[in-house]
């Protein structure tokens, strides 16, 4: 794909998120404005969208650290395969030096 038409794609996706939000706002702005009894009932649908976005966010973390664990464990077992001793997993690097003690 061009560049140029990778770069237009992208300006486009933007520009339709932009947009949706901006409705979104408005919408919202003038149901609270126009509808009271509206603003809790608008507070609660954020509040279910946000935790529902945490609850998927928390999801794919888990999602992506079994992908690493299995993707090492491949690695290793072709290591292996080559005769190489695989290095054991860790999740903190032992041996490094960015200027302080500990």
């Amino acid at each position: 794909m061009h560049p140029v038409a990778f770069a237009g794609a992208a300006a486009g996706r933007l520009a339709h998120h932009v947009v949706s939000g901006v409705v979104g706002a408005l919408v919202v702005r003038g149901a609270v404005k126009h509808l009271p009894e509206a603003k809790p009932a608008a507070r609660k649908a954020v509040v279910n969208g946000l935790a529902g976005g945490i609850r998927a966010g928390r999801w794919l973390g888990s999602a992506a650290e079994e992908a690493r664990l299995k993707a090492g464990d491949v690695l290793a077992e072709a290591r292996t395969t080559l005769g190489e001793e695989a290095p054991p997993p860790s999740a903190v690097a032992t041996d490094h030096d960015h200027g302080h003690e500990h």
